[in-house]
């Protein structure tokens, strides 16, 4: 059934390998500049006493390891199907998300309670030394982002809106500093690190959700169900459509099962012309993959919840 799709995708799956290739180029120099700058800030944040800086820190240590993890299970996620795994391995993207998020959950939860310790005792920073890591990250994040920028992908736009979300961070890093040089507010850097890990909650919540959507089979948002039903029964000899179940593998590849009922019998070849006409139509709607039974008018088709 979907050994036609397959072949007229030849091509293009040539081009996509070539650029997966620069994709993953660009990620593995986002993930060592992300992880040497960690590293960095590690020190930086112990050397200036800084709980924004340390939790910065943990925060591209996440990001260089959501990375790591993502490109690894990403290349699993590339294999073929087989006799194990019918659909592919398509899903395994979707266990980095999860444990991403679950790393990065855990210690924000660490970082906010640190916080929260300190704003009750507050520990002067050492404010010069903030500033000048803060220009430093401002220079090498937004020198990784701006590469990424040049990418087409996915994988390296989402890299990249993390590399601008370190760039806006250490922004915000680099204000707390001016000021805390010229007024002595040392809350001022707890504070700052609450919101960073807020912010980090707050993105871990959409992730967890966008993936426990996909993991339980969620019609994806993009395909409207009705305008899809419409566009099917609008073609000629298409009396209705049933059993129609739509989801998606990994919050990319979208499937869908449906039931076409006709007016009468249809001959082979007009059977086989309908067929690639309703492909068209799931392809144009977001559907990369679509298996369609036939019907005629009256027929049982044997499932008990059917209604026509």
């Amino acid at each position: 059934m979907s050994h036609d799709q397959s072949h007229g995708h030849a091509h293009d799956h040539g081009h996509g390998h070539m650029h997966s290739h620069a994709a993953t180029g660009n990620i593995a120099v986002a993930f060592f500049i992300n992880l040497g700058f960690a590293v960095i800030e590690l020190v930086g944040g112990l050397w200036t006493n800084s709980i924004a800086i340390l939790s910065d820190a943990f925060h591209d240590f996440g990001d260089s390891l959501s990375l790591a993890v993502a490109w690894r299970l990403q290349k699993v996620s590339e294999r073929p199907s087989d006799a194990r795994y019918s659909y592919g391995y398509k899903r395994f993207s979707l266990l980095g998300a999860l444990f991403i998020s679950t790393v990065l959950l855990v210690g924000s939860v660490f970082i906010i309670r640190e916080c929260v310790e300190r704003i009750m005792a507050p520990q002067e920073p050492n404010a010069e030394g903030m500033l000048w890591l803060a220009i430093f990250g401002v220079l090498v994040n937004g020198f990784a982002a701006l590469r990424l920028k040049k990418g087409g992908s996915i994988s390296e736009r989402a890299v990249m809106l993390h590399m601008m979300e370190d760039v806006l961070g250490w922004i915000a890093v680099l204000v707390v500093s001016v000021v805390m040089l010229f007024v002595h507010v040392p809350i001022l850097d707890p504070l700052l690190s609450i919101g960073i890990s807020c912010w980090v909650l707050y993105n871990v919540y959409r992730n967890l959700k966008a993936t426990f959507r996909v993991l339980l089979q969620h019609t994806p948002s993009e395909i409207d169900a009705g305008e899809l039903e419409r566009e099917i029964v609008a073609l000629p000899g298409v009396q209705s459509i049933h059993d129609l179940h739509l989801w998606s593998l990994d919050g990319e590849h979208n499937i869908s099962t449906l039931h076409v009922v006709t007016d009468g019998p249809v001959a082979c070849a007009d059977q086989v012309k309908l067929k690639t006409e309703i492909r068209e139509i799931c392809a144009r709607n977001g559907i990369e993959h679509a298996t369609i039974e036939f019907e005629t008018a009256g027929e049982d088709c044997g499932l008990t919840h059917c209604s026509h």
